[in-house]
């Protein structure tokens, strides 16, 4: 099989996400590029061609792809269990991940985030958050406590209800007769900096107009959602730890709850495992998917505190959290996701992260003398810059002159980013950054 040969059958068969579909049509197409296979850092097409993954394939790759470790844990899991009804029967693989995971929450605290609910994708587990949240005050006599607060260009997925506290337009906006939108308040992103302002400035600031929010409205609010440390899809929008350990005593003092969306920035990308143990606060949800099952297979899960599942536990079925995916606790999912955290312990993956997040900035270093670009930024394994250009097509041109140069890289509008796997090495963060250097200067020509 060719690559052109698998193209047409796609543009014919699939439609693909996030896309414009009559963009790859035509003689300016942009590429649709079939992969025949995955090993490490690297996806390979069938003609030979090879791109180098510098956003782990939209954030969810963490250890590489065809990883050997991965593949040896699902080819056992498969011998036993593939999946089982989760609704009156249990297996070894969804008890063990929910707790190991509710051990990682509790490092360092007496109470961990003891209680997980599984399902399948990011936006799922949003649902499922924010739903939780809203019946949990129900349960105890507060059904008024029925809005939700969201920071202004947070993403928190894409389903009518988590769009709800997606305040990004671009997915939004065509669908605003059908959702119940969040109020918005403002972003700590530290690129707001005014005149002399710090990054722990502009945490402080935006933390005091959460207050004045909750305090005028606290009482119809069951909870705020935030992205811990980077709002990845308002362009990688990096704040200080400071305001989320405010925002968590503000929620304290108005009696909101606090959930944590790490389903991008949790799994190590920001250098601790958990984003919001940066601040050294604990949410009252907190949301993980993409990188927990290594890149595998579908996985969400919701963890929450022994005061929420409280809240729910009585004698009558209404009052129970009836929520439901089919696929929830799949085997083979919460195998994939056991073997990741077998990876991350067994190769110290934080401490190698550090080292190698450090190579990266290094690498990254020059892009802050260069005449375009502005906020060059880092958080651990993330890293961006932004573009100063007026050309509305600047993302189209950079993602072609990458492919054209073996990389992989998406930027959001005019942010460049990187999110390479962990098992990227310091040659090859630098053959990335080499490669996003030429492509940048293709891309500004006109």
């Amino acid at each position: 099989m060719h690559n052109s040969e698998l193209l047409q059958r796609s543009l014919k068969a699939v439609w693909h996400p996030c896309t414009q579909m009559k963009q790859h049509a035509g003689a300016d197409a942009l590429p649709l590029i079939p992969i025949a296979r995955g090993e490490g850092v690297w996806l390979h097409d069938f003609d030979g061609n090879r791109y180098l993954d510098g956003v782990s394939s939209w954030w969810v790759n963490l250890f590489g792809h065809a990883n050997p470790r991965i593949n040896a844990a699902l080819r056992d899991q498969l011998e036993t269990l593939e999946h089982v009804i989760l609704a009156g029967f249990t297996h070894e693989p969804v008890v063990e991940l929910s707790e190991r995971l509710a051990a990682l929450t509790g490092e360092g605290s007496s109470e961990p985030l003891g209680h997980c609910f599984f399902a399948s994708d990011g936006a799922s587990a949003t649902e499922i958050a924010l739903k939780m949240s809203f019946h949990s005050w129900r349960n105890r006599g507060r059904g008024d406590k029925n809005t939700f607060l969201c920071l202004e260009g947070g993403y928190h997925g894409e389903t009518v209800g988590a769009l709800a506290v997606t305040d990004v337009a671009i997915f939004k906006n065509a669908y605003a007769p059908l959702v119940r939108s969040a109020a918005t308040v403002p972003s700590p992103d530290a690129r707001g900096a005014r005149d002399g302002e710090s990054a722990v400035d502009v945490a402080r600031r935006a933390a005091a107009a959460l207050k004045a929010h909750l305090e005028a409205h606290h009482q119809h609010i069951a909870a705020l959602i935030v992205e811990p440390l980077i709002q990845c899809a308002s362009g990688m929008a990096m704040y200080d730890p400071e305001y989320l350990l405010l925002a968590r005593a503000l929620c304290d003092q108005y009696e909101v709850h606090l959930i944590c969306d790490e389903i991008a920035v949790g799994c190590g990308r920001t250098g601790t495992f958990f984003a919001h143990q940066q601040a050294n606060i604990k949410p009252d949800f907190l949301c993980l998917s993409k990188g927990i099952s290594g890149g595998y297979l579908p996985l969400s899960i919701v963890l929450t505190t022994d005061n929420v599942y409280a809240a729910f536990y009585d004698d009558a079925t209404a009052r129970g959290f009836l929520h439901s995916h089919s696929y929830t606790g799949n085997a083979l999912a919460c195998r994939a996701a056991l073997a990741t955290l077998d990876i991350f312990e067994q190769d110290d993956v934080l401490a190698a992260n550090r080292v190698l997040a450090a190579k990266l900035g290094q690498a990254l270093a020059p892009f802050a003398g260069h005449s375009q670009v502005r906020h060059l930024r880092q958080r651990g394994m993330i890293a961006a810059f932004d573009v100063a250009t007026d050309d509305p097509e600047f993302s189209h041109r950079f993602y072609r002159a990458a492919l054209d140069r073996e990389i992989l890289l998406r930027p959001i509008g005019n942010t460049v980013y990187f999110m390479p796997p962990y098992v990227i090495t310091p040659e090859q963060c630098q053959f990335l950054v080499d490669r996003a250097a030429d492509a940048l200067e293709a891309a500004l020509k006109r």
